[in-house]
């Protein structure tokens, strides 16, 4: 009879212990992933990227990046979009504390090699390849791989959206950079001084496009985040504007 009181004592034990575990896992979004590092200790290989960005640590982005899986890359919708991560369960590579990237990449599946075993990035594992000195603020250069918490949080940038335009007469280009909240953009409409306002096309990463004929007129922009939100920038662009220009707007 005694016995059995401490078999049922015990099982509650273990239960309540594996579903303080599990609460911990999920309490306030987190999410379980693996992290690596890339770039070099300057972070120098992780300029340019998938996102469109270019130089990183000009576009106000710094060394704190990510290059995301494809389970989290969203075909480049998450591009601009702020991750929270934490190294947990390894005792030996952890560090203690928290970091927030902003995902500027994309981490491309290496079907040759298996998920457990190089193939970090392949679907459908969720994975931040981290450049190298974000890496190094949760977890020991050694390690190499380490099982990270994560959710995603709201982006605090300085100033205003950024729009550069490139491209050339029917063919407007403009990728969207600094973008707070949410920080990655769902959808951009564009509207001349003499015109209405006109969806724009993702091209890739966060360059959106316009096929109209815009020179000349002042440009403001609608841009909409993955929450739903939207931030307006009526005029931000003059009419004597020049494709290579970067303009700021308005802010989340």
């Amino acid at each position: 009879m005694h016995t059995k009181g401490i078999q049922v004592v015990s099982s509650l034990l273990f239960l309540l212990v594996w579903n303080a575990n599990g609460d911990d896992q999920q309490e306030g979004g987190w999410q379980s992933a693996h992290a690596t590092f890339y770039g070099g200790s300057d972070a120098s290989g992780t300029m340019g990227g998938a996102c469109g960005y270019g130089n990183l640590l000009n576009q106000g982005y710094g060394t704190n990046t990510a290059a995301l899986s494809t389970a989290l890359f969203n075909n480049g919708l998450s591009c601009g979009a702020c991750y929270q991560l934490r190294c947990y369960n390894d005792a030996k590579w952890c560090l203690s504390g928290t970091i927030t990237v902003t995902a500027t990449n994309f981490c491309p599946p290496n079907n040759a090699l298996s998920n457990d075993n190089g193939g970090w990035c392949n679907p459908p594992l969720q994975h931040f390849d981290l450049s190298e000195p974000a890496f190094l603020q949760i977890a020991q250069y050694q390690a190499g791989i380490v099982p990270v918490l994560f959710r995603k949080v709201s982006c605090v940038k300085k100033g205003g959206m950024r729009f550069t335009i490139t491209g050339h007469s029917y063919y407007n280009l403009v990728l969207i950079t600094n973008v707070g909240g949410a920080g990655d953009v769902k959808a951009v409409s564009i509207k001349g001084s003499g015109s209405g306002w006109q969806p724009m096309t993702r091209n890739w990463g966060q360059n959106w496009q316009s096929n109209s004929y815009l020179n000349g007129q002042s440009l403001s922009f609608m841009v909409t985040t993955s929450d739903g939100q939207t931030v307006t920038s009526y005029n931000v662009v003059p009419q004597g504007w020049q494709f290579g220009q970067t303009f700021e707007g308005g802010q989340f």
